[in-house]
């Protein structure tokens, strides 16, 4: 699919691209042609993620350190294509709810999308260039999960916040849009939900009786970035098999 998209020699910028989602978008968009810069905090990743696509470059940065992140993105060349992956789980009883498990969900979750979009569209408008965000939220945002009241808040928020970005920015023709999945089989997913007993009680809940893969991800968030949804913006894509429906 990726080689009808237009992305080629187009600049894409992804967070959260050592691991999972992100990673996978990152080697999607280089394979379909798209000059990719890949951001994690984890140098390892990187450096992994560098050998298995030479041609994508990569910024190790923690997406809470604000002055760290206007460095680096400031040095870099302006981006056309953004996904916004970077996220933490911090998952608590909400009476037991800390406050450094709140405080890093919220740089994370949500000051870093505000703050990496701000400087990827001020480049975009700098540029005179149309442009295509893409944040990557969760089902979370939408139906209360036991244990995750700071994570299905800080996701709540950045549901909306996208859509105030989607109203502002699209006179400069940014597109912003939200993936929402449920469940996800990346590495960690298969670990948290290899319990029959754990996963049955989520699967119960979805239509088509199964979690997302990586690929349902990637192939939504691939389809957002590109023209062919050139008339969406503000939207949120889920990705859920139902689960929300029933």
């Amino acid at each position: 699919m990726e080689q009808h998209l237009g992305f080629r020699g187009r600049r894409a910028l992804v967070t959260g691209a050592g691991k999972g989602i992100g990673r996978a978008v990152a080697v999607a968009l280089g394979r379909a042609g798209a000059r990719v810069t890949a951001l994690s905090r984890t140098a390892a990743d990187l450096e992994s993620l560098a050998r298995e696509c030479p041609g994508i470059e990569t910024l190790c940065v923690d997406l809470a350190d604000w002055e760290a992140v206007e460095a680096a993105l400031g040095a870099a060349e302006p981006f056309e294509l953004l996904v916004n992956n970077a996220a933490v789980a911090e998952l608590q009883p909400f009476l037991q709810v800390t406050r450094s498990a709140l405080q890093r969900s919220l740089d994370v979750n949500f000051g870093a999308v505000l703050h990496v979009s701000q400087i990827v569209a001020r480049q975009m408008i700098a540029q005179g260039v149309p442009g295509a965000i893409v944040n990557v939220s969760s089902q979370a945002s939408k139906r209360a999960l036991r244990d995750h009241a700071v994570y299905c808040s800080t996701k709540s928020a950045l549901d909306m916040l996208s859509k105030v970005m989607a109203m502002e920015l699209g006179p400069h023709k940014i597109r912003v849009n939200t993936v929402n999945p449920t469940v996800v089989m990346t590495d960690m997913g298969r670990i948290n939900w290899s319990d029959p007993q754990k996963s049955a009680a989520m699967i119960n809940r979805i239509p088509l009786g199964k979690f997302a893969e990586v690929d349902d991800v990637v192939n939504s968030i691939l389809f957002l970035l590109s023209d062919k949804s050139a008339m969406t913006t503000g939207s949120s894509l889920m990705i859920d098999g139902g689960f929300l429906v029933s």
